[in-house]
């Protein structure tokens, strides 16, 4: 019995050490999960099986590397579009005004990559790129009746609060470049005023800061929510904020909305160069290969036929055209500008010179080392002078006050010559026409004040009892202005503004004028 039961025993324990490294090793398999893995992917790599290569996504492209910049700029947008029935009108409103997108897509393509770039470096939302969509329509050279010029539309005291010079010569508020940077620097302001809530902010931009914060504290005191389509605003701010968002909205949803707008190409288009001295804008044209009229469209700041005298001389070049601009500048140093030898006459003053030749006293002086306004007769003075005739710089402020002074608003139109204690509301009265109506024929604000001796175009009807006629007369042998004038009954100076002759000395046979007859007065 004892040696069966040792037997036995030893069978035991030898069954024990059996079967204990299989329960041990059950046990760590359950335990950690990668043991298990191992040993699976060893025992299956004995058997030989084809792999399949991950098929690769394709990388999406960044917002910086779309071909279009519309693309870039939608796929930057963040601020929510709320569905609100203001974003609703809006957006249906540019959806069936496709073709107004596409002259603000048009005006838009040499400026949006540079307010782009300038927007991204500062880290700012990028709907601000459309702003000059909802402010100007895109127009350089825009200017409403509230005072407000250029793409961003500033008006002069904010303008030179953020360091937009404004003179005889030069506009910062149109120039593209310095106004965006100023426009991006006054947003910056209102975005930490108002802790980044940009519907607020952006509101503030069209109506003031004080006016969106005075809403938020009425509406705090009557215990009302302050979000922005709870502020009691002026109509046009309550619509500003919408027609943005509403534009934004199409903008990044093309596709959904069904609608292509011309694409502009994600690169730079212009670039700023600064000559450091005064050019005439013909001279830095031929400089740059290319028209003044094209020159001026990318610098609308400039209201003269030259930069201004004492600067800004930037300019924005076409990309292309930067290299043969530097080498011109380099190698005719100092020659930007045609200098006129002048002799003082008996009556001439520094401005009646510089009237007669289309410039400043200042620039005389300048240009002549005088300290001060004081001239002698048979003096010689050096007068800076546009190398070509004034036609010929079409964007001028003047020049594009002619064109609008053109644009028949009515039947005929009368020049009227502004006298002292005279405003446009007191003209306007006179001639039974709304003054608002006279600031835009001129270019004007209703606020904005005359001078004496200015020049207004005041379109009429028939309804005084003149009945006026457009009279295409052709000048005879022997004809001159004074004998045309008595001969249908109106002044000699309407006829030489009608027809721009005050630099011209005398009449040509067969030359052709124009003049507004009342043919109650004159049998024609």
């Amino acid at each position: 019995m004892r040696v069966h039961f040792t037997w036995v025993v030893a069978l035991l324990l030898s069954g024990c050490q059996t079967m204990s490294p299989e329960n041990q090793s059950s046990s760590e398999t359950n335990g950690d999960p990668t043991t298990s893995q191992t040993e699976t992917h060893t025992a299956k790599s004995s058997t030989p099986q084809t792999q399949v290569k991950p098929v690769k996504k394709p990388r999406k492209q960044t917002p910086q590397e779309q071909t279009d910049l519309w693309k870039r700029i939608g796929m930057q947008m963040k601020l929510p579009v709320p569905d609100k029935k203001s974003v609703q009108y809006y957006r249906t409103w540019y959806l069936t005004h496709p073709k107004h997108l596409e002259i603000v897509a048009q005006r838009a393509k040499p400026f949006l990559y540079l307010i782009t770039k300038k927007i991204e470096d500062r880290g700012l939302p990028l709907e601000l790129a459309l702003l000059p969509v909802v402010e100007s329509a895109f127009d350089a050279f825009a200017y409403s009746h509230g005072s407000a010029a250029g793409l961003w539309q500033f008006v002069p005291a904010t303008g030179k609060m953020y360091g937009l010079q404004q003179n005889f010569w030069y506009d910062g508020r149109r120039d593209v470049d310095a106004a965006t940077d100023a426009a991006l620097s006054y947003l910056e302001v209102l975005g930490k005023r108002f802790d980044g809530n940009w519907y607020q902010a952006i509101a503030a931009y069209n109506s003031g800061g004080g006016r969106v914060s005075r809403a938020i504290r009425q509406n705090r005191r009557l215990n009302k929510p302050t979000d922005f389509f709870s502020l009691n605003l002026p109509k046009e701010t309550s619509g500003y904020v919408p027609k943005l968002l509403a534009l934004a909205d199409i903008i990044a949803h093309q596709k959904k909305y069904g609608i292509d707008l011309p694409p502009i190409p994600n690169k730079p288009v212009l670039q700023l160069v600064d000559p450091d001295e005064q050019l005439d804008l013909a001279i830095a044209a031929k400089y740059a290969g290319m028209s003044v009229k094209e020159l001026q469209s990318y610098n609308p700041a400039y209201n003269r036929w030259a930069t201004a005298p004492n600067g800004p001389h930037q300019l924005l070049i076409p990309i292309e055209h930067v290299d043969e601009f530097e080498n011109s500048i380099a190698e005719h140093e100092g020659q930007g500008l045609k200098l006129v030898r002048y002799k003082v006459k008996a009556g001439d003053s520094l401005s009646v010179i510089a009237k007669k030749h289309r410039t400043t006293t200042k620039v005389i002086e300048k240009a002549n080392n005088l300290s001060g306004n004081t001239i002698r007769i048979g003096q010689y003075l050096m007068i800076p002078n546009s190398v070509k005739d004034a036609k010929a710089y079409a964007l001028t402020a003047q020049n594009r006050l002619r064109r609008l002074q053109s644009m028949a608003r009515g039947q005929y139109k009368i020049l009227h010559t502004v006298a002292s204690g005279e405003s446009l509301w007191t003209i306007a009265r006179k001639n039974n026409v709304s003054y608002r109506s006279l600031a835009k024929w001129n270019g004007m604000s209703p606020i904005d004040t005359l001078s004496v001796g200015q020049k207004l175009v005041i379109w009429k009807d028939s309804s005084d009892g003149a009945i006026i006629r457009t009279v295409n007369y052709q000048v005879r042998s022997g004809d001159s202005i004074s004998t045309i004038a008595a001969k249908f009954k109106v002044k000699t100076k309407d006829i030489i503004q009608w027809n721009n002759l005050a630099n011209q000395k005398y009449l040509q046979p067969h030359q052709k004028l124009k003049l507004y007859v009342d043919v109650t007065k004159v049998s024609i």
